[in-house]
């Protein structure tokens, strides 16, 4: 039976599901959602009517980046949070950003100094400190206040108002939501084609962080329709966190998936440089057909034979071209029966 790029990444799920992977998968189009029943999967669902909510603050006890302290961290991952919501900023606009930023954590007496990420009960003083969990963690809602008082930051308060007050205020809550499985899948679908990438950066940030919580564990993270994270539609903040996920992933024991349907996509922020360090840094790629206009923006990228170029052009439903390493095979993707009844 032939199938395509969609139904070869569920084979993929299906396959590392019964191997024991973890796997985490963002979900913008809801097409997850059957094979994660299947499964006995989490079905994690934010939009206007969800109940499961992540709070964009939240610090966690293995989100510690390079030795750069907690705090700091998690600063550049809001910094990019919050470029994708305001926009460009300057150099003077972001270092504002982040002194509300400092300021806000303080409030909860977070600071630069990781023990401040860390309790300790005074009645059990021989216990080791227990890390601050989600409900110690400041809000979107406190946020936009501290953001209101000062007429430098009153603009970026009103770009708030949608995800504190209106449409999107289910950004505006704690975590509530508490994994443990096998696979995850976290559906974004709801946020609407404008919102899309807010909920799918929560998400990576979200998931980069439980990959990160044991390196003896196997696991993967897919990104469907990667290029919203770094397309034009992103900026360089998101483009550079992903790129780094997939490029340190391997010392985590896990492996990232990027799934897009348009080559020219993931070419198009910032010269393609993104897309370029996501392609060299990826140890097996799969090209399904893909039209002439593709095929050049991939040679510019990739090197191909004639032939090669030949092949991609003329795959049937269900071929692909596999590269790994230095090996180029023709595939035929195949499925047993029950796989092919558990996916559809």
């Amino acid at each position: 039976m032939a199938h395509g790029k969609s139904f070869f990444t569920k084979i993929l799920i299906l396959r590392s599901y019964l191997t024991g992977i973890e796997q985490y998968i963002i979900d913008p189009e809801r097409e997850y959602q059957k094979i994660c029943n299947k499964l006995n999967g989490t079905y994690i669902q934010i939009g206007a009517n969800s109940k499961t909510y992540i709070n964009i603050f939240d610090i966690r006890e293995e989100s510690q980046e390079d030795g750069n302290g907690y705090l700091a961290s998690k600063i550049n991952k809001l910094v990019g949070f919050f470029k994708l919501i305001f926009g460009n900023i300057d150099e003077e606009e972001k270092a504002i950003l982040e002194e509300k930023i400092i300021e806000l954590y303080e409030t909860k007496k977070i600071n630069f100094e990781d023990s401040s990420l860390y309790k300790k009960d005074e009645k059990t003083v021989n216990i080791k400190p227990v890390f601050k969990e989600s409900k110690d963690m400041p809000t979107l809602g406190e946020f936009y206040e501290i953001l209101g008082k000062d007429p430098k930051t009153k603009q970026m308060q009103i770009k708030l108002i949608p995800f504190v007050k209106g449409s999107l205020n289910f950004f505006n809550h704690q975590t509530n939501v508490i994994l443990d499985n096998l696979l995850i899948v976290a559906d974004v679908h709801d946020l609407g084609e404008e919102n899309l990438a807010f909920g799918m950066y929560l998400f990576t940030e979200f998931f980069w962080d439980k990959i990160k919580a044991n390196r003896r564990i196997k696991k993967a993270i897919y990104l469907d329709e990667a290029w919203r994270l770094i397309g034009v539609t992103s900026n360089k903040e998101v483009a550079s966190f992903i790129y780094k996920i997939f490029k340190t992933i391997r010392k985590y024991g896990g492996s990232g998936v990027a799934i897009t349907q348009d080559i020219s996509d993931i070419f198009s922020l910032d010269g393609g440089i993104y897309g370029k360090c996501l392609l060299n840094n990826s140890n097996i790629k799969m090209f399904f057909a893909l039209e002439e206009e593709n095929i050049k923006i991939l040679e510019q990228n990739i090197t191909l034979t004639e032939k090669e170029k030949i092949e991609i052009k003329s795959l049937k439903r269900g071929e692909a071209l596999l590269f790994a390493n230095q090996e180029h095979v023709l595939l035929k993707i195949d499925n047993a029966n029950f796989e092919k009844e558990m996916i559809e």
